[in-house]
This record gives structure tokens, C-alpha cells and sequence, in this order.
């Protein structure tokens, strides 16, 4: 039987935790992903003589708490990585968002560009790079710890971004690179046609490596050329895929490569600040769940 949660941002960790609000700002990736050096109160029998690193002591402080927790209340530490640029979002920058909203969005593409199922840019490309060179320096020891598992928006931006971040590293072999494709990790559904997926086959084909959520149709059936999900139905979804993490998921440590739409339904289901974060960046969130009775 599915467990419902009710969900909070841990703030205090991080300092993406208090990073500005609102559009003028995005977050980018931080050195140690912001952590913040501070004591938990797990540090006199883990640490006694000091000698741990600051994300050995959030670790085991996790762990402890999950073990305290005995399923009633659960932590998990998100990455959550922005897809890097792609097609559409150089349109939109090209128009205004306006224009954007209004009419471009609802073409495949121009003259120039399609964005239909809009794919990276160079841009786009070099950014996931750039994280990827950031996980090569950050895994080494001690550093921040590889996430136990991957999970992936189904639209091509975030696969291309998933793929070229995570690659070749040298991650233990209990955590394997084998992301997980997740409907409910999209942008919003509906009319923005660079947020219609192209097919499941064309996913299994182009990225062999990745597993596909059984539940993930052929053709994308949640997408509709005259409707825009509304703040409450993404809400929605964004509830539904907690719940379905938190249910079958008994990893703590997880990536979610996503979209900025679907980042900030996130902060707003969990009480996190309203933080934008650019394209190509990755950013640090705990969230506590407790069953609800």
C-alpha cells in the first residue's frame, strides 16, 4: 500500500538555502555544492576526534536519522541539475518571453532551429561538460559522494544533460550510472511544443543505457496542444513523484536532472525559498517526508 507524505525542505545546510528569489537571480553550481561547515549533533560518536569531513558527518547524520525514522519519517538529498541550454530557451531569449509565450512556443521551430522537443545547444552541451568536470574533482577523496541514483526527465535536453554529466566517472560500484526515466520529470505539459517528448522508442534507441519507467507511453500522451498544465495540476504531478520516490526509492543520496518549471514546483511543494536556477547548474536539497496517518 502506497504511504502518503508530507514534505519539507531542510534548510540550514546549504547556502543555496538562502540564495535570492525571483527572476533577476539564478543559482549556479557552488564549490562543495555550498555545503555549510557546521556540527550535527550525530559528530561526538561518529566524529569524537574531529578528523571527518564535512559530507562524511551529513551523511552519517542522514543515515542515523533515517534509521530513526524506521520508515515513518524519511530524508533524501536531491541533486537537482537544470538541463543546460537548449534550442528553445535561445528563442525565447531571442523574442522575449511575451513573444515566447504567445506564439513561438506553439511552433516546431523557425527558419532557423526546430525546438520541438528541444535538444542542447553547444552552449547547452559545453555546460554539462562543465558539470561533468566538476564531478570529476568533487568524487575524489574525500569529496561529495556520487549519487546511489539517477533519475532523468524524459524530454531530450535532460537525457543529453544526464548523459554527458554523469559519464566516465569513477563512481563506486555499488552506484552505477544506469539513469531512470521518469514521466513526471518534465516541464509543464502542453501547448510549448519543446515540451512534447518524442516517443519511447526513440529514448530506448538513443540511450540503450538508461532504464524507462514501465509506465511510460509509446507516444507522449500527457502532452496536449490546447492545454497548459496549471500551477495546481503540476503541483500535482510533482506530489505524485515524490510519493512514488519516496515509496520504492531506499537510496538517500539521488540526482534529478529536470527543468526549471518543474525545480520551482518543487521548492513551492516543500516550503523552499523560490530560487531560480540557471541552465547547466546543479543545486543541493534535502527533503524530509513524514507519513501521513
Amino acid at each position: 500500500m502506497m504511504k502518503t507524505f508530507r514534505y519539507k525542505a531542510v534548510s540550514g545546510l546549504f547556502s543555496h538555502d538562502k540564495d535570492i528569489t525571483g527572476p533577476n537571480f539564478r543559482a549556479t553550481t557552488q564549490p562543495g555544492l555550498g555545503l555549510i561547515d557546521r556540527a550535527y549533533e550525530t559528530d561526538a560518536v561518529f566524529d569524537p576526534e574531529g578528523k571527518k569531513t564535512q559530507w562524511e558527518r551529513l551523511i552519517h547524520h542522514l543515515d542515523h536519522h533515517n534509521q530513526q525514522g524506521e520508515g515513518h519519517v524519511q530524508y533524501k538529498l536531491l541533486f537537482l541539475i537544470r538541463h543546460g541550454e537548449g534550442y528553445h530557451n535561445v528563442k525565447e531569449a531571442e523574442v522575449g518571453r511575451d513573444s515566447w509565450n504567445s506564439h513561438w512556443s506553439l511552433l516546431d521551430g523557425d527558419d532557423h532551429k526546430n525546438w520541438s522537443d528541444a535538444h542542447l545547444t553547444e552552449k547547452g552541451r559545453q555546460q554539462a561538460h562543465v558539470l561533468n568536470d566538476f564531478w570529476q574533482e568533487s568524487l575524489k577523496d574525500p569529496g561529495i559522494p556520487a549519487p546511489q541514483r539517477y533519475y532523468t526527465s524524459p524530454l531530450a535536453r535532460c537525457l543529453e544533460t544526464t548523459r554527458i554529466t554523469y559519464s566516465g566517472l569513477d563512481v563506486p560500484s555499488d552506484r552505477p550510472f544506469k539513469p531512470i526515466v521518469k514521466e513526471n520529470l518534465r516541464e509543464w505539459f502542453g501547448k510549448h511544443t519543446c515540451d512534447r517528448r518524442s516517443t519511447r522508442s526513440w529514448i530506448a534507441f538513443n540511450y540503450p543505457e538508461y532504464e524507462i519507467e514501465p509506465s511510460l507511453t509509446e507516444a507522449d500522451e500527457r502532452w496536449k496542444p490546447d492545454h497548459r498544465e496549471t500551477e495546481g495540476e503540476i503541483a500535482d504531478r510533482v506530489k505524485t513523484l515524490l510519493d512514488d520516490i519516496f515509496n520504492s526509492e531506499d537510496k538517500t543520496i539521488l540526482s534529478f536532472t529536470a527543468h526549471s518549471g518543474f525545480i520551482r514546483t518543487l521548492y513551492r511543494v516543500t516550503g523552499h525559498r523560490d530560487v531560480w536556477v540557471a541552465a547547466g547548474a546543479m543545486v543541493p536539497v534535502l527533503i524530509r517526508a513524514e507519513v501521513v496517518e
